[in-house]
């Protein structure tokens, strides 16, 4: 079943902006060193073809290419946009629940729900604030998130989760569920394409207010048509990061 609207997504987003100057930075930063580059990932982006994303090795030369070219620390970017150029696999194809388009055909997943950080495998990933474990999961599917690892955190009463995607194996080895995480501790690594889904290395970064019963898994992407009740449940993890205002 698809997601349903989150009525108090509005207030947790509300907590986030009150607590801006509080988070820790997901991955080494520094704001007046590093550069960033934005990547575009919908159809306005020419220079990218849907066979070259496809393409884990000449996805991963573009990404690093563009990287070098404006001589950015990462690239980031991707918290809503309708990435029309992703049909690399199968994967996405498949609905987040049951649900079918009135022609009986499922509408590929391209909405996507979280920010992608984009950088060199083995960078270190940092909790933004206290936590605990929710859950994590090696989603070994083509194209899926690979290693992920998901965090709890309460703020000023708020419940809400943080999603990490694609990251190595390593990350969860002697992991359990419930375990304390402090605030900057670092929690992960970029993975390699062979445990992080078979991408160019990067981070999938989420929030996510209702879990809704899953565990070690959430949708990254959703349904075009679906995702005003998608972005409602996973506010801007811009928020949190902060490092879009540098870019």
């Amino acid at each position: 079943m698809a997601v349903q609207p989150n009525r108090t997504a509005r207030s947790l987003s509300a907590v986030l902006k009150k607590h801006r100057s509080d988070f820790h930075p997901v991955v080494p930063f520094h704001p007046q060193r590093d550069r960033l580059y934005p990547f575009d990932f919908t159809e306005r982006n020419t220079a990218l073809s849907p066979d070259e994303i496809a393409d884990t090795e000449r996805f991963a030369g573009y990404i690093n290419r563009t990287l070098q070219q404006h001589g950015a620390r990462y690239g980031i970017g991707g918290y809503g946009e309708h990435r029309t150029l992703y049909a690399r696999s199968k994967h996405f194809d498949q609905p987040a629940g049951s649900e079918s388009t009135s022609s009986g055909e499922a509408e590929p997943r391209r909405l996507h729900l979280g920010v992608d950080i984009w950088g060199p495998a083995g960078t270190p990933v940092m909790s933004p604030l206290d936590g605990i474990v929710h859950s994590y999961a090696f989603n070994n599917n083509d194209s899926d998130y690979g290693t992920t690892i998901i965090l709890t955190h309460n703020l000023d009463g708020s419940s809400f989760h943080s999603l990490y995607g694609h990251l190595s194996l390593n990350s969860i080895k002697n992991l359990y569920e419930g375990k304390n995480i402090s605030k900057g501790e670092v929690i992960a690594e970029f993975g390699m394409r062979f445990e992080n889904g078979n991408w160019p290395s990067h981070l999938h970064f989420q929030l996510i207010e209702d879990m809704q019963g899953w565990k070690g898994d959430y949708p990254g992407v959703c349904r075009f048509s679906e995702r005003q009740q998608w972005l409602d449940n996973c506010p801007d993890p811009n928020l949190v990061l902060q490092m879009e205002q540098t870019g």
